[in-house]
């Protein structure tokens, strides 16, 4: 229903009923229209016109972006109840932990014959009309407010994710332990059983880092961590000011993100399989797998291939397993094999020690041009668009760097938190301007701010954690929220994909999603 101005008079009422109608109306279009901007962001981005006001006015230009003019339709009553269900059914109890498209019994029930071997199971199959379920999810029996964060890091409920096996199983390796009605989280790995804190520290004295600080002056900000298990050398990164994209399939292990996420840190289900993963080209300052249980060797090293794409000029790749460190013929074979393909493609260790080693990937393309005619793996062709990722397959080639980066010999990021406000260089492959940005950056600061005003007397300081952002645009809805001790999902529909790269150049995650 449409409020005209005539609605709005007072009636023949008491005064008191009247400014209490007068403050539910107000308050109710004020969070209606808030909704809408975040849903409807790409309609507001920086490259429309309703968002290039006067970013100095203290109205936000999106509340005129609704005004109606006379040649446009309105949608009616009718249309509205059509579009607007009345009720959603709650799905059956069985439910309660189904991912649709990742839904292994699916795979079998429909006798789909995914390679198991390339990991295909753990990818996205989502299932034909006819098998999804157009109702709500129920929370697990018994379910309890989550413990809020910080102190969720270290503790969870147990009846929220009712799994002990991975207690048993990785009980010497300190991963999680139960406690009554909790599960504990002690900080432990399988490469690190002493903390991740104190395994963080000493990657940070393998690269020399000033102070043993793995964040080396903000230079290092954005990390993905490859078979993340319960996500604790993610939890423990968070306070040095480096956010990493912890990812881990939905395997045998009971969903070990389902975990990562009730902590309140930062992950994804994802797997290395056939697929290029969701993310952009260049987007991690560190890739990091400890036992990760990945054959990187196989298909011509295209895993490898992958991460080459992820990392950003002069990227780390940490590596703790038994081949960075074993002396029997298996895992030395092995050893010499990933070195010499690392050094094929331009990668070399910076530093070996213990159970780990460490490489670092070229800093320009003077390297791959340098290499022997016929050297594999090949070079990419200049048609194949590194950023292209949402159901494309991965390819068996190097991704050379564009112009701009080969000249810099680097990705010219500022250290964080100043990338975080500072245009990109790679804002010119979108089509944005620098005052574009800026414009995005000033709106979402107001916004963010008026919806925390309005939300302070009705919520908890830690009421928030987990945030997703349905149509991220540049990230100036997470940039806005970066003093608040949350963490943002940005998510990018796959028609305005490209936009992601902006994202994590401003020190920010993500990923591509088709809602």
């Amino acid at each position: 229903m449409t409020l005209k101005k005539n609605d709005m008079k007072p009636k023949l009422e008491p005064r008191d009923n009247y400014y209490t109608l007068l403050k539910r109306v107000l308050i109710g279009s004020i969070v209606f229209l808030g909704l809408l901007c975040l849903y409807y962001g790409s309609s507001f981005a920086p490259h429309s016109p309703r968002s290039l006001g006067d970013s100095s006015s203290a109205v936000d230009p999106f509340f005129g972006g609704f005004i109606l003019k006379e040649d446009e339709e309105k949608i009616s009553t009718e249309q509205l109840d059509f579009i607007v269900p009345k009720t959603i059914p709650v799905c059956d109890m069985r439910y309660s932990e189904l991912i649709p498209c990742l839904d292994r019994n699916l795979i079998y029930q429909l006798k789909w014959k995914p390679n198991l071997t390339l990991m295909e199971h753990y990818e996205r199959h989502c299932p034909p009309p006819e098998r999804r379920y157009n109702c709500l999810i129920p929370p697990p029996v018994g379910y309890k407010i989550p413990i809020r964060w910080p102190a969720s890091r270290d503790e969870v409920w147990k009846v929220n994710i009712p799994h002990t096996h991975l207690a048993k199983e990785k009980s010497d390796q300190n991963w999680m332990v139960v406690n009554g009605d909790k599960i504990n989280f002690p900080g432990g790995g399988t490469h690190f059983h002493d903390g991740a804190d104190k395994y963080i520290s000493s990657l940070a004295r393998m690269l020399k880092f000033p102070q043993d600080k793995l964040n080396s002056g903000g230079h290092i900000r954005t990390v993905l961590d490859v078979g993340c298990g319960v996500a604790s050398f993610g939890a423990y990164l968070l306070q040095h000011d480096i956010i990493a994209m912890s990812l881990a399939p939905n395997d045998v292990h009971e969903n070990q993100i389902q975990f990562a996420l009730e902590r309140g840190i930062p992950s994804t289900l994802g797997v290395l399989g056939t697929k290029r993963l969701p993310y952009p080209s260049r987007s991690f300052e560190l890739a990091h797998c400890s036992r990760c249980r990945i054959d990187w060797l196989q298909r011509d090293g295209i895993l490898l291939l992958e991460l080459d794409r992820l990392l950003r000029p002069g990227g780390y790749f940490a590596y703790s397993s038994p081949e960075a460190y074993a002396h029997d013929p298996e895992n030395l074979k092995v050893w010499h094999s990933m070195h010499d393909l690392l050094k094929r493609m331009c990668w070399r260790v910076i530093s070996k020690r213990d159970q780990t080693v460490i490489w670092a990937k070229s800093l320009s393309n003077s390297c791959y041009f340098k290499r022997a005619p016929e050297t594999q793996p090949k070079l990419c062709s200049s048609s194949d668009n590194p950023d292209e990722t949402w159901n494309v397959s991965m390819r068996a080639c190097i991704l050379p760097y564009s112009s701009h980066m080969h000249k810099a010999k680097g990705s010219s990021l500022l250290p964080w938190p100043q990338r975080l406000t500072a245009p990109p260089a790679r804002l010119e492959e979108v089509g944005i301007s620098s005052e574009e940005f800026q414009a995005d950056t000033s709106i979402w600061h107001f916004r963010v701010n008026e919806y925390w005003n309005m939300m302070d007397s009705m919520v908890q300081h830690n009421t928030f954690r987990n945030i997703m952002d349905m149509n991220s645009e540049l990230g100036g809805f997470a940039a806005a929220l970066n003093d608040k001790d949350v963490w943002v999902m940005n998510v990018a529909p796959v028609s305005a994909s490209s936009k992601l790269k902006i994202i994590y150049d401003r020190g920010l995650i993500g990923t591509v999603h088709d809602w």
